[in-house]
This record gives C-alpha cells, structure tokens and sequence, in this order.
C-alpha cells in the first residue's frame, strides 16, 4: 500500500474516534444536573421531581425546583436494597456509571481493522507474485534511476567496440554541450538501437554513456511494460517518459525492445491486444517529445528483423549501431580490462589469450578470466597461470572433464583412433587451423573426446576448397574407424550434422554449385540467433531441383569422406601411434606427438561438385 494512503487511513480512523467520544460526553452534559443518588431518593420524597425515563441503569427527568439553574437531572441508579440499607444510615452515595464508549468503538472498530490489514496484506502479496506491483503503482513505471555516480561506467570501461563507441561519443557531446549542435539547426538523435548479439556489451554501452554525460540513465527492459491488464503497458510508457522530461538532459534504456516492438499483424488477435497497444503509445511517445529537451531513448536487441517497421523509420530509431562480435584486436583489448582484475602472471600476454578465443564476445571473455582465476585457485597457485586459460577455454567450449565416466576398452580404443584421424586430416591440409590438443577425456557436454583446434588468425570470408577442407577434418573421425576396425560407430554423428549443413550451404546459400548454378535457393533466416529457428527451410523451388540440391549435397560428402581416406591410408603409421600414445596419455599436444604438427599431404581433391 502506498505510504501516503496509508497515513490518511490512520488519520481518519483517530479523528472519527474523537468524534464519537466528543459528541457522547457533550450529550450526556448538555442542559442536565448530574444527581448523588441518594439525592435523587430525598427529593422523590419530597416529590420535587416529574417526568422521569429510565433506562436501564440511567435514570433522567425534570426538577420542579431547579438546581444550579438546571431544571433537567440524571443520575445512576443504586440496588434498591443496597439503597435502603445506605440510607438508614443517612450515607451520601452515587453510582458510577461504567464508560463504555472505548469499549464500544473497540468491539466494532478493531474486527474491521483486522480484516483491512489482512485484505492490504493479502493483495500486496498478489500483486508481488503477479508482477502488479500493488493495485495502486499498476500503471507506475519500474525504471530503475541511476545517477552519474550510480553507473559507475565510462567509455575507459568499454572495449573492443571502436565503431559504436565513435557514434555513441557524439550523442555524449549533444548531450554535454547541446547550444553547439543546434547552432546549425542539428538536433539529438530522439532514438539509437543497440543490435548485436548476445554478450557483446550493448548494456554496458547505455551505461557508460550515461556515465559519460553525467546525466541521469533510467534503464528498464521491454518485457515489464507487458502485464495482463490491457492499458496498463501504455500507461507506464506514458509514465516513464513523464519521469524522463522532468529529468532531462537523461537517457532511456530500453533492453530487449523485441518483448515490446515485435512486429504487428503476426499471430494478434485484433488492435486491442495489449502488446499493440503498448507498442503504439510508444510511437506516439516517440513522435511527441521535442529532441530539444535532451531526452534520448537507447535501445538494444539481438533479432532486429522482427521489430516493427514503424519503430525503425526515420524520427524515432534515429540510427542502428551495430554491437558485434570484437576482432582479435578487440579481444585483446578487452581482455587487458579483465586482467586488471585478477593476479595473474607477468608471463601470461593478452595477444596469446586472444588467438585462442575467436568468436567470444565481451561477456565470454570475462567468463573465461574468471574461470581461469577459479582453476588457479583450485590448485592453490599464487597467480593464474596461461595453463589456467587455456583449460577454462576447453571447459567453456567442451564441458567439464568427467573422470569419472567409465568407457569399456573397445570403446576407449574407438574414440581414441577417432579424435587422432581428426587431428592428422587437420595437420596435413593447408590452410587448417593448427592442432592445440587432443583428449579422449569425456566432457559434460556428452563429447567422448575432442580435437581443439587453434585459429591464427579471424576470417571473414572462406574459399570453396577451405569449406571442403574443413568437410575434409569433420569426416576423418569416422574413416579412421573404417579404417582401423573395418566398421563405423554413432560417434560421429554431431560430425555429420556439422558436414551435411556445411555441403547444403555451398550449394543452396553461397551458389559454388556448377550444376545449380549461382541462386540462392535458402535463405539466412536470424542474423545473431542462429539459423532455422524453428527447424523449417523456406522453400520456393521445384521438385526436380530439389532432387538436384540432395544429390549435389550427398555427392559433396562422399568426396569428402574419399579424401579423409585416402589421407589416413597415407598416414596410417602415424594414426596407430598416435592412437597408442592417446589411449596411455589421455591427452597430447602437439610437443608431445610431432605428427600433429601442420605438414602437407598430397590427395586426390576431386571435381567441383565432387564428382
């Protein structure tokens, strides 16, 4: 219950309390003589009193002599033997009447004080449970309000990010020094939204900036503007920025904006659903308040292509600044953030943590410095060693060890011939990436073993025969096997999953497919969230091509699985000893086995499409 309310309640209560008391002991003392008893008796001798009412114990009525200029009298009667017997003795007595109006209110007022308390106490907890926040702050916003002081986060905390730090410098100034800008007729951008994916310090990024200009940073996510009260999203828009124009020169941060401005005409049931009404206040919020204020509205998301496209015009999502994945040079970056934290030792470089960690975001990264921190500590190592990092990566990409997952002797002997063809097709084809380690110790994550490969250097762009090369690797596991035991097993089937939608996408997405030609025949349907969310291709080709596209697919695979072959069968020495010397060391680097190390083997490469 709101304070203020629940002061006013206990003010009314006190003062009708007073009330009652004061119009009862007015009654009673208005115009009347209060008698002795024993008076009362004297002067019913005398028959000097008339017209007398009796109520209960209160006997009342009129003198016919007055007494003190009163002609009215009451007095309280006395047990008429207890009287007699006073009497006889010519005492003076009186009965005191017992005052019942605490008594009185206690008996009506207290139960329905009781059974208030318990209702407030009742529907607060509801409305705790249920996300209302009380029935009175239903349509309050729950933007939480940082000071400067409170973000604690400048642009000095963000790194690996360059691009988007430049843009956002800017809005810092407009919001620093806003006369400059407009001394041009330029104006704040009224809304910027934050896309990348997860991890890559798009919150961080609001804060710092708030931090920054010194200004105060409201921060909120979509998902609590959504309740199951129609209207009540739209009146905390309403709320929210009402907070923001007296606060201004402020920002907004609205995180997961998808949870409120997801695209509109998909699955609604009619325009007073109440994520629409939600959205569409924004709208209005968005167009209504003047850039001069100094109010800008950050936003971040991980799937911008399912906003609506009202939100993203021009005037109200002003610009899209793209939060993405560091490079390596950002990796380093970050990572000398993170080191500052932890003891670690003078020997340990972020360039070496760096090459080992592509594709981690921000939030990955300091995963990993912790882990490694967490692994030194374990083994009561006074400062975190390279060792410490390089086995927080193996458990962050693989799991866990499980020591204690027992595999049977065959079993073991599989999986060992297994991850030892996967890192000899590695080292013999040029252009891999280097082999850092082999282990047949199971993870937590289901895997038997792994081969962990080291990227030199971040690629963006990869060539056909890399893409067939690397089909090439993924394959070896399983034609080691047919090789050593003349029969494959189900360890290789993430493999095959890996293989099949590598040899789709040359043929349907990149158009490397000489029999198919150059369309794109399936599209990439999530830039950060993955492909094929929900498990369905589009598809808006014939039949017959189709038929084409498996049979190009399966043409691929046979000719990577050929060549896996024929590389193992040229390095078959080398796959029994290293499966040996894998089975009694569980683990090898490639210091401790030299044929791991990158070499090149010549083997047959096959035709364009395999054939």
């Amino acid at each position: 219950m709101d304070k203020k309310l629940h002061w006013n309640v206990w003010y009314f209560l006190i003062a009708f309390s007073l009330l009652l008391a004061l119009q009862n002991l007015w009654r009673d003392q208005q115009g009347s003589e209060t008698l002795p008893y024993s008076e009362f008796l004297h002067l019913l001798e005398q028959r000097k009193v008339t017209d007398l009412r009796i109520s209960g114990e209160q006997i009342s009525g009129t003198l016919l002599e007055p007494i003190n200029q009163h002609s009215h009298f009451t007095t309280t009667r006395v047990d008429s033997a207890l009287a007699e017997s006073l009497a006889a003795h010519d005492a003076r007595f009186t009965a005191v009447r017992q005052n019942t109006v605490l008594s009185t209110l206690l008996s009506w007022l207290l139960p329905m004080l009781l059974i208030f308390a318990f209702w407030s106490f009742l529907l607060r907890r509801m409305g705790d449970r249920q996300g209302f926040g009380g029935m009175v702050n239903v349509g309050k916003s729950r933007a939480r309000v940082y000071v400067e002081r409170d973000t604690g986060v400048t642009f000095a905390d963000v790194a690996g990010i360059d691009e988007a730090r430049a843009e956002l410098e800017e809005v810092v100034s407009f919001l620093r020094d806003q006369p400059r800008y407009s001394r041009l007729g330029a104006r704040i951008p009224k809304g910027i939204l934050l896309v990348g994916p997860p991890g890559t310090g798009k919150t961080l990024m609001a804060r710092a900036v708030a931090g920054e200009a010194g200004v105060p940073f409201f921060s909120i996510s979509g998902s609590e503007f959504v309740e199951m009260f129609v209207g009540v999203g739209a009146a905390r828009v309403r709320d929210l920025f009402e907070q923001a124009r007296k606060a201004a020169p402020c920002i907004i941060f609205i995180d997961e904006l998808d949870a409120l401005g997801k695209m509109r005409g998909v699955g609604a049931f009619g325009g007073n659903d109440e994520k629409e009404q939600t959205l569409n206040q924004l709208l209005a919020e968005l167009d209504g308040f003047d850039p001069r204020e100094g109010v800008v509205l950050l936003a971040a998301i991980n799937r911008p292509e399912i906003l609506d496209p009202a939100l993203l015009r021009a005037g109200r999502f002003d610009r899209q600044i793209v939060v993405d994945r560091p490079d390596r040079k950002g990796r380093v970056e970050i990572l000398q953030v993170h080191l500052k934290r932890i003891q670690h030792s003078e020997a340990i470089e972020a360039e070496q943590i760096a090459a080992i960690t592509p594709g981690f975001t921000g939030a990955d990264l300091a995963n990993l410095v912790n882990e490694a921190a967490i692994m030194a500590t374990r083994r009561r190592a006074a400062t975190v060693e390279m060792e410490d990092f390089t086995r927080a990566v193996e458990r962050l990409v693989a799991g866990a060890e499980r020591h204690g997952r027992l595999l049977q002797p065959h079993e073991r002997e599989v999986v060992a011939f297994h991850e030892m063809g996967h890192a000899l097709a590695a080292s013999a084809l040029p252009g891999m990436d280097p082999v850092h380690k082999v282990s047949i110790i199971p993870r937590a994550i289901g895997a038997l073993g792994y081969t962990l490969q080291r990227p030199t250097d971040d690629r963006f762009l990869i060539t056909r025969r890399e893409l067939e090369d690397r089909m090439v690797v993924l394959l070896a596991g399983r034609a080691a096997e047919q090789l050593q035991f003349g029969e494959i097993s189900t360890g290789a089937a993430d493999d095959l999953a890996k293989v099949t939608d590598i040899a789709r996408q040359i043929v349907t997405r990149f158009g490397m497919s000489e029999t198919l030609g150059q369309a794109v025949l399936e599209r990439q349907s999530s830039h950060f969230l993955g492909e094929n969310l929900l498990g369905v291709r589009e598809k808006d080709y014939a039949e017959q091509t189709a038929r084409e596209v498996d049979l190009a697919v399966r043409e691929l695979i046979a000719s990577a699985y050929a060549r896996a072959l024929a590389i193992l069968e040229q390095r078959h020495t080398q796959l029994i000893q290293g499966a040996r010397l894998l089975l009694e060391r569980e683990t090898l680097t490639p210091e401790d086995f030299a044929a791991l190390r990158p070499t090149k083997v010549s083997a047959p490469h096959g035709s364009p499409d395999g054939q």
